[in-house]
């Protein structure tokens, strides 16, 4: 099985965030795909951290290497593609890779995103729903 996974999945996922725990029940077994745009996300997340003074490169470059850990396939998409999504759904060009990598791939997406959760179920994709105790 294939799952699309984004950014916040991810970030939670190296972050050691509380949903940590279900996002890796949630992929167990199956291929995590991705749009290319997935690795400057987490830079830019990373650099905004910066920017909050909530980490120092130490951790970044640890969480770089966490990142680096975890199986992603990237693909390819028709930048056309996403930019017709982001202008239907009224959405940013990063939400509509990852939405683009849904269709293409017909797989269901993994996020943590509650905007992108929802668009993505406007267009009746399948989201996994993640449940923290």
């Amino acid at each position: 099985m294939e799952i699309v996974v984004d950014t916040s999945a991810i970030l939670a996922v190296i972050g050691e965030q509380p949903e940590k725990k279900e996002l890796v029940r949630l992929t167990r077994g199956a291929t995590l795909v991705a749009p290319p745009s997935v690795h400057w996300e987490v830079g830019n997340a990373l650099s905004a951290m910066f920017k909050r003074k909530a980490i120092g490169l130490d951790k970044a470059l640890e969480l770089l290497e966490s990142y680096a850990a975890i199986p992603i396939r990237l693909t390819d998409l028709a930048l056309r593609q996403a930019v017709e999504l982001a202008a239907r759904l009224n959405i940013y060009a990063y939400d509509a890779y990852v939405i683009a990598c849904a269709v293409n791939q017909r797989a269901p997406i993994l996020t943590l995103d509650s905007g992108l959760r929802a668009r993505a179920r406007e267009l009746k994709l399948d989201v996994l729903e993640v449940n923290v105790l």
